[in-house]
Formats: C-alpha cells, sequence, structure tokens
C-alpha cells in the first residue's frame, strides 16, 4: 500500500463498509482522545492541521487522473472534519483540567453532528463538496465539522444553562 493510500484511508479503514465515512469518523474518536491525553488541545489542533494537509496530498495522488474526485474509501477527511467537530470538548477539557472523558455527552453529540453535516451537506458544506477537487473533498468536511462544534457548543450551553434556556 502506497503512503497517499494509506493516509487517505486511514490505514484501510475506509475500506470499511458499509458506511466507510461513518467509519473514518469512529476511527477519529479514539485517535483523538490519544491525541488530548498527550497533549491537550493544542496537540489536537497541530494533528488536525496535519491531517488537513496530508489528506489534501493523500487525495490529490489517490484521485489523479480519474473522473471520481471523491472515492468513499478516502476517510481521511473524516478524520479532520471529527477532530474539529472535537475542538469544542477538546478546549474546555484542556482550558479548566477536566478528564476529556467526563465530557461524554460531548464525543456523542460531536460525532453526530459531524455525521449529520457530512451527510446532508448543508450550505458552505456543499458548496465545498461541489468543487470537484482535492480541496473541496478537506473543506467540505472541515466545514462540517466546524458546523458540528457549534453545535456541541449551544448544546453544552443549553445542558449546563448558560445560554438562560
Amino acid at each position: 500500500m502506497t503512503a497517499a493510500r494509506l493516509i487517505g484511508t486511514v490505514c484501510g479503514v475506509g475500506y470499511l463498509r458499509p458506511a466507510p465515512g461513518t467509519w473514518g469518523s469512529l476511527a477519529a474518536l479514539p485517535l483523538a482522545w490519544v491525541l488530548h491525553t498527550l497533549g491537550g488541545f493544542p496537540l489536537l489542533v497541530i494533528a488536525t492541521i496535519a491531517v488537513f494537509f496530508g489528506g489534501l496530498w493523500a487525495t490529490k495522488v489517490m484521485t489523479a487522473g480519474q473522473d471520481d474526485h471523491d472515492p468513499s474509501e478516502i476517510v481521511i477527511d473524516e478524520v479532520a472534519g471529527q477532530f474539529i467537530a472535537l475542538w469544542a470538548i477538546s478546549y474546555p477539557s484542556w482550558a479548566h483540567g477536566i478528564e476529556i472523558t467526563a465530557l461524554w455527552p460531548g464525543w456523542i453529540a460531536g460525532f453526530l453532528l459531524f455525521r449529520l453535516f457530512d451527510i446532508t451537506k448543508p450550505g458552505p458544506v456543499g458548496w465545498a463538496d461541489r468543487k470537484g477537487d482535492a480541496i473541496g473533498v478537506m473543506l467540505d468536511d472541515v466545514i462540517a465539522g466546524v458546523f458540528a462544534g457549534i453545535g456541541v457548543l449551544i448544546l453544552a450551553g443549553i445542558s449546563h444553562g448558560v445560554l438562560g434556556l
């Protein structure tokens, strides 16, 4: 397996069926936990940036000369987006010394919201997906991750009464 295929498929996770994107998102969860445990929010951010650029390169290599700009086995984009969705729990955990596993509702919400936005592709998520190139493949999941992270923050605000609801 080439380096691009290893990165793009997240060590073969992208070949799991059905729903390889969901498997890629699930694979991101323990990776995010390890990164957060080792280096907190800063390490998760650095890893997200590395995953984005590594995924961009791998996607360009894997789709070169092909009509399909976003084959289902490429799931590194889901890892980047899922990491971003989890920033919403990683930062408060790191900043306030809270064990990240104590924020388990945020893990579930982040996963479900990310999958919802990645599958339904509302607004700018769909715009990025329609770009038809490697940057679009990565960017639609980044935007979906941002939407999911905002959703996690809103749900946490409601849950903790911060929003006055």
